[in-house]
């Protein structure tokens, strides 16, 4: 039993360090016990308004047994409570990438500026720490908050290198952490720290151009996909429908005689247009969805960062569909 607890502890810390760590990372300064315990009273309250929608509704329709009813509730406070605990510890994670993305890009945008301000403010007679504190501009930012802390350690005595690299361990950017090191071990090296930065901020903004001119030559395939996605699916769907409602009228009209032996016969279809429709809807949705992350890797790299082209994607594609349907609907009323 002392071992099974060691275990459960040891897990229950590692989680808690994981969790601890990602919140870091993400700028959130919170308490990991706290945001657990937020999470498991949302938790909680969700299955209460749900238990008491299904109260009400087993009010209003009566006749269900009290076995199904006592059953259900069970089912509602163990399975569906986990499955919940579950979705919204992966909503909040999913809310955390969002934060680690913005911090990382915030940073990288205004790194190789502040890399040539400190390059000059070297190449002027400062030292390395005064040059990075004269260095911060207002519209920097988060940077400049972080250059802030690093120069206040160094005043009070820490090593340079040492916060420098504190502060690169606040951010899950590549970029930053190999700025970061090159800088550290030109330090130590006693190179020229001033011609460094400037090569360091150069390849940054030449890498930075290199990824646009990427995402430049593959617009051929942006374009294919779009197309596909938002313009030609839709409009097959459209017309897969209405010829579905058409076929079915025709077949309902058909008045075959008594007795009459055919080779085939002719019975209703097993798929009705609203189903259709709601399949078609499915199938749009989740098109877009794929469509707009291809898309956002192909251009950005990344999912995150294209995000803002799914919910495009998806309320194009569905307008179009539904724009089509009524287009074509109209044309062969008028031709059946």
């Amino acid at each position: 039993m002392k071992s099974k607890k060691k275990v459960v502890k040891k897990e229950k810390k590692k989680s808690t360090k994981i969790l601890r760590r990602y919140m870091d990372v993400a700028g959130v300064k919170s308490e990991t016990g706290r945001i657990a315990k937020i999470i498991f009273n949302v938790c909680i309250f969700l299955n209460l308004v749900f238990s008491g929608y299904l109260i009400w509704f087993f009010i209003q329709h009566k006749g269900y047994p009290i076995l199904y009813i006592i059953g259900l509730t069970l089912m509602i406070w163990t399975l569906a409570f986990l499955a919940l605990v579950f979705f919204v510890w992966l909503f909040f994670f999913v809310f955390m990438d969002f934060k680690i993305f913005h911090r990382r890009k915030s940073i990288e945008e205004v790194l190789p500026d502040f890399l040539h301000f400190t390059a000059t403010n070297i190449r002027a007679g400062m030292t390395v720490e005064k040059a990075m504190w004269f260095a911060v501009r207002p519209r920097f930012g988060v940077l400049a908050k972080e250059i802030e802390t690093v120069a206040k350690e160094v005043m009070s005595g820490s090593d340079l290198g040492d916060s420098l690299e504190r502060f690169a361990t606040k951010y899950n950017s590549n970029v930053l952490k190999r700025s970061v090191n090159l800088i550290v071990e030109g330090m130590d090296a006693g190179g020229e720290i001033g011609n460094l930065l400037t090569k360091i901020a150069t390849h940054i903004e030449e890498v930075r151009l290199m990824k646009k001119e990427m995402a430049a030559n593959v617009t051929t395939y942006v374009i294919f996909i779009t197309f596909a996605a938002i313009i030609a699916t839709p409009a097959l769907l459209a017309l897969s429908s209405q010829l579905l409602g058409v076929i079915g009228e025709i077949f309902s009209s058909i008045d075959i005689p008594s007795g009459t032996q055919m080779m085939f016969s002719i019975k209703e279809s097993a798929v009705t247009p609203e189903n259709f429709r709601t399949f078609s809807v499915l199938v749009l949705f989740i098109t877009s969805l794929f469509s707009a992350m291809i898309i956002s890797v192909i251009k950005k790299g990344n999912v995150v960062e294209g995000i803002k082209y799914i919910p495009t994607y998806i309320i194009v594609s569905l307008l179009i569909y539904f724009a089509a349907s009524s287009l074509l609907g109209s044309m062969m009323s008028g031709i059946f």
